[in-house]
């Protein structure tokens, strides 16, 4: 499989059009100078954490705020970059593949070039594993130039990826020592980005020179703040599952059918409530001839509903003790018994899968649209014979969106993002650094409209 990373690809005519495009860069970051003002300590978003924080991370907690300026902006202090020496950097992909991605890449090789054409950007093969083994892929103009643009991550692989045991974190941080990396970035969502913290800090106390970057890329628009407004990809996700999501309800008018699809929502209704609830709307549409609708449940949907949730605490409690999947259930506690043997036998098997890395549960694989439907459809049949409700046999169709955006093309706001991530990364040590190099970046505000954060 090594073998097939990152080689050239046959592309459709649409892809090969798409390539052509070249991500636009805000003014402050154009050109080969680069100018930069230092602020005050970043903190903690919520103050009453700020101690702790502290206390976890000594090394790499108050870095100063990295302002990128244009070239007409005058601030005194401003620092002006003209000339960086050759560097080495790593990266990876972690976590689920999300459009933009692989202009992350297109975009950090551009800047290290554009700066000093003898730096190295090496992509580990294999998401996480591949960096722990230490095979590497050297990112060049010749491997960029089918994946310019294009969505998923195929062009370095992924695998279940996390960095966060004794073992894992001491199996990067050999190979950034044995590759000699100056940097090495993470692109991930909150867990990546969460390991990329974490191992920022274990790096700064073993005084490994390697600098250490999470870049936000994931589906589910989680990981911002006031100086981040948005997470690569999750403009190109809207997009395309509004559209898909539009296809269905034109297809339920047309066929006169309800859809239960996934998209993203908050509940904190019980079962019985949200079940309920759905039947009482789709009896009042057909009060009124209306028998199609489109219901929209979030894939967290499960989590939050609270009974489910404490039956999965306890069975996420009872993995963690060794209990086999066989066992579980006869170890439950009377309440978590009684709600599990009333769910169907598709969703016990589905609850009972090992949680992920982070401990929550594969929502992905828990089909929480077909446990309403079927829920649904038992109380609608129940209605009618009773004489409660007088319409159509209720009849649902359902659709799981939780992989037809991952791999699409990114759209023109996350094509230039993701380029500009990476175009703001400039290695430089800046104030608060100590001879080795901190490894971590300081945070940077900029407005991809050109305007600087003053």
């Amino acid at each position: 499989m090594d073998s097939d990373f990152g080689i050239s690809r046959e592309l459709s005519d649409l892809q090969k059009q798409r390539t052509l495009y070249k991500p636009e860069l805000p003014p402050c970051l154009q050109g080969t100078a680069v100018r930069v003002e230092f602020g005050d300590a970043t903190t903690t978003s919520d103050l009453s954490g700020v101690n702790m924080i502290s206390r976890l991370f000594p090394h790499t907690y108050g870095q100063p705020l990295a302002h990128f300026l244009r070239p007409k902006v005058l601030v005194p202090d401003a620092q002006i970059i003209t000339e960086l020496p050759a560097i080495r950097v790593g990266l990876v992909f972690c976590g689920r593949q999300s459009p933009g991605g692989h202009n992350v890449v297109w975009g950090l090789h551009d800047a290290l070039k554009m700066h000093n054409t003898n730096s190295v950007l090496l992509g580990f093969m294999g998401g996480s594993e591949g960096l722990f083994a230490q095979k590497t892929l050297e990112i060049t103009d010749e491997v960029l130039s089918t994946y310019k643009n294009q969505g998923g991550y195929d062009m370095l692989g992924r695998t279940k990826d996390q960095i966060r045991t004794t073992e894992q974190v001491n199996a990067a941080l050999a190979t950034c020592l044995a590759l000699k990396l100056d940097g090495l970035v993470i692109i991930g969502g909150v867990t990546s980005n969460t390991d990329a913290a974490q191992l920022a800090e274990t790096f700064a106390e073993a005084k490994c020179p390697t600098k250490v970057v999470g870049v936000p890329v994931t589906l589910n628009g989680d990981l911002k703040n006031q100086f981040v407004e948005t997470n690569v990809g999750f403009d190109t996700i809207c997009k395309v599952n509004s559209q898909l999501i539009s296809n269905v309800c034109t297809d339920a008018l047309s066929a006169e059918k309800v859809i239960l699809g996934e998209e993203v929502a908050a509940s904190k209704l019980t079962l019985f409530d949200i079940t309920k609830q759905i039947c009482d709307a789709v009896q009042a549409r057909a009060e009124q001839d209306k028998y199609h609708g489109v219901i929209l449940l979030p894939e967290g949907l499960i989590e939050s509903i609270p009974e489910v949730y404490a039956l999965l605490q306890e069975i996420h409690g009872l993995h963690k003790q060794g209990v086999s999947i066989d066992e579980i259930s006869s170890q439950l506690s009377p309440w978590a018994s009684a709600l599990f043997e009333f769910l169907p036998p598709f969703i016990k098997r589905q609850l009972l899968l090992h949680p992920e890395s982070d401990d929550s549960a594969q929502l992905s694989q828990i089909e929480t649209e077909k446990l309403l439907a079927q829920l649904v459809e038992t109380e609608m049949n129940k209605r009618l014979k009773d004489g409660t409700y007088k319409g159509k046999k209720f009849n649902a169709i359902c659709h799981f969106f939780g992989y037809q955006a991952r791999g699409s093309l990114p759209s023109k706001f996350d094509c230039d993002y993701a380029y500009a991530m990476m175009t703001v990364k400039r290695w430089s040590r800046g104030p608060g650094a100590s001879s080795i190099g901190k490894p971590a970046i300081h945070p940077a505000t900029v407005d991809l409209k050109g305007k600087a954060y003053e």
